[in-house]
């Protein structure tokens, strides 16, 4: 599961909150002015499922499209069903881009009733993951038939989502194709900036800690990648909480296992995983996110680079390790993000 980012030759700039002297990765003003290409009234209509594919996909279009997500923040997405007016957009949209690996089974049915002669659905995770690389897990078990579909939480299948989003709306809209190619190798850039921090973050931690139980397993492609072991999840596949059995047996694995510290999520606050850790004597940090982007809609930090930066400081810190290689890194988008974030 290792893969390496290569290093891209275009640098990333500013968020459009610069100045309008400043330019994008494609030379055009960052505050959102366009030089060129696709008038407002012509723009392509995107629709997008979770906040971080919504960041994404904003990566490469900037303000040459219409996005707007569909599943609220901070909503459990795997059990979210999108309200009716949400036909209304499927109806309009060019190209919908969701996850893909089972994650939005109800959007894309609502999509696939509504969506207009001509629209596509772009499942991205299963574009980018062969079937053979399907990981399952605590919280995906085989048997249910259902892969665990966290992608986004590896920075290289972010890369590799992006890739996806330029080609698919450069054949769309082949009138930006150099803006969305521009966006692409700024975000390829950062990716590779962001690698090299994780694992010089990561090399401080101590040997044994890189283990991770977390209220819901969404790091399991993240941990192959980077050398880190998934031991356990609280949220089961059912999405309730374990039996008094699985819950004794969690707490002999976090003392056996020695860690530091077991990980909860700020969306959904868990008793159960503040109960193993006061049991097991170690630290319980709940302040992590897997969709939930940090900050409000319009910040620099609320985008899938900052939610990603939070993170692994969060669990570098937690586990005893040196974070300051992924705290130093300037977070930032690659093109205006304009996009249409559902709270």
């Amino acid at each position: 599961m290792e893969r390496f980012v290569t290093l891209a030759v275009a640098v990333a700039l500013a968020l459009s909150a610069c100045s309008s002297s400043e330019t994008n990765a494609a030379g055009d003003p960052a505050d959102g002015s366009q030089s060129g290409g696709s008038v407002p009234g012509d723009r392509l209509v995107i629709a997008t499922t979770v906040a971080p594919i919504t960041s994404l996909v904003s990566q490469i279009v900037g303000d040459r499209a219409e996005v707007v997500g569909i599943v609220p923040e901070g909503t459990n997405s795997h059990t979210y069903e999108p309200k009716p007016s949400v036909a209304e957009l499927l109806s309009r949209a060019d190209i919908i881009f969701v996850n893909g690996l089972m994650l939005e089974e109800p959007t894309v049915e609502l999509a696939e009733a509504n969506m207009a002669e001509g629209a596509e659905i772009v499942e991205l995770g299963n574009t980018v993951l062969p079937e053979s690389e399907y990981l399952y897990d605590f919280s995906f078990p085989e048997a249910d038939g259902k892969p665990n579909p966290h992608l986004w939480t590896d920075p290289s299948f972010a890369l590799a989502y992006v890739e996806v989003v330029r080609d698919r709306v450069s054949e769309a809209d082949p009138d930006n194709a150099d803006y969305y190619a521009a966006n692409y190798d700024a975000f390829a850039a950062l990716i590779d900036e962001f690698d090299t921090a994780m694992r010089e973050s990561f090399e401080t931690i101590p040997e044994g800690q890189k283990k991770l139980l977390t209220y819901h397993d969404a790091y399991a492609y993240f941990a192959a990648n980077y050398g880190w072991e998934v031991i356990g999840a609280i949220q089961v596949s059912d999405f309730e909480d374990p039996s008094p059995k699985e819950l004794a047996d969690l707490i002999d694995q976090v003392k056996a296992e020695g860690v530091t510290a077991i990980f909860g999520s700020e969306v959904f606050p868990s008793p159960v995983l503040e109960q193993i850790g006061k049991e097991a004597d170690v630290e319980y940090v709940d302040v992590l996110r897997d969709d939930d982007l940090p900050g409000e809609p319009g910040t620099v930090d609320h985008s899938w680079f900052g939610l990603m930066v939070f993170d692994y400081v969060t669990m570098t810190e937690a586990l005893g390790g040196d974070a300051s290689a992924i705290a130093a890194l300037d977070v930032r988008n690659v093109a205006p993000d304009i996009a249409t974030y559902p709270q």
